[in-house]
C-alpha cells in the first residue's frame, strides 16, 4: 500500500462507472499534493475529494447523487426535529488528519451526540474537535474508494450508505463496522424505513413527502 512519504509519479486509474457519476483513482499520491489540490478546489463543488494513505479518489457527482443526498439531509433534519434531538450539520466539510494520512469530503455529515461541542465553531480541526456523529454516503458507482477505512480512522460512528437502490446504516465497532437494521444516532430509524421514505420522494410532491414523513416520526 502506498503511503503518504512516496515520491513515485501518481499513477492514474479512470473509473468507468455504471452512473453518470465520474471517478479518477491515483496512487502514488503524496499528503502535500492532497493538500495543494485542496487548497486550490476550495471554493469549488465540482470535486470531491478523498485520500487514504497515497491513494486519493477525485469524483464529480451526477445530479441522481446530489439529489439523494439532499433528499437524505432532508430527512436526517426533519426527523431530528420531530424527535426533538439537538443537530448540527456539517455539509461537506473536508476533514483531515495529517499524522493518520487520510482524509475525505463526506456527501453529508452531521453532529448530533456531539452537536454542543460544534455549535458555533467556523473551522473543525479533529486534533482538539469530534468527528461527525453520521456520515451519509452516497455511492451509486463501482468501483470508487472504500472510504469505511478512512471513517473508522478517523472515528466516525455511523454511516448511512445508499448505493442506488437502498440505504444501509453501519455502525462503528472495533475499528470496524457492523451492518445494523437501526440506528443508533437516531434510535427507531431503520433502513427499511429510509429507504422506503426515499423512494416515496420520487413519487409524490414535496409537501405530500413531508407529511408523510411526519406522519411516520410521530406515529414511531
Amino acid at each position: 500500500m502506498p503511503t503518504a512519504t512516496q515520491t513515485a509519479s501518481p499513477q492514474v486509474h479512470a473509473v468507468q462507472p455504471s452512473s453518470p457519476d465520474h471517478c479518477i483513482l491515483l496512487s502514488g499520491v503524496r499528503w502535500e499534493t492532497y493538500e495543494s489540490l485542496l487548497a486550490d478546489m476550495q471554493d469549488s463543488h465540482a470535486a470531491h475529494f478523498a485520500y487514504d494513505r497515497g491513494v486519493l479518489e477525485i469524483m464529480a457527482p451526477s445530479y441522481e447523487h446530489d439529489n439523494l443526498k439532499h433528499i437524505i439531509a432532508v430527512l436526517v433534519e426533519f426527523l431530528a426535529g420531530e424527535m426533538e434531538i439537538d443537530i448540527e450539520g456539517g455539509g461537506s466539510t473536508t476533514f483531515l488528519r495529517q499524522d493518520l494520512a487520510r482524509g475525505f469530503e463526506p456527501d453529508q455529515c452531521f453532529y448530533i451526540q456531539h452537536a454542543e461541542r460544534v455549535r458555533g465553531k467556523k473551522q473543525i480541526d479533529l486534533a482538539q474537535d469530534p468527528p461527525p456523529d453520521l456520515i451519509i454516503e452516497i455511492d451509486i458507482q463501482s468501483p470508487s474508494l472504500n472510504k469505511f477505512p478512512i471513517f473508522a480512522a478517523l472515528g466516525i460512528p455511523e454511516v448511512w450508505r445508499h448505493d442506488g437502490a437502498r440505504v444501509a446504516i453501519f455502525t462503528l465497532a472495533d475499528n470496524d463496522y457492523v451492518e445494523r437494521a437501526e440506528s443508533v444516532v437516531l434510535p427507531k430509524v431503520t433502513s427499511a424505513i429510509l429507504t422506503e421514505l426515499i423512494d416515496a420522494s420520487r413519487q409524490l410532491k414535496r409537501p405530500a413527502w413531508l407529511r408523510r414523513v411526519r406522519a411516520w416520526a410521530r406515529s414511531s
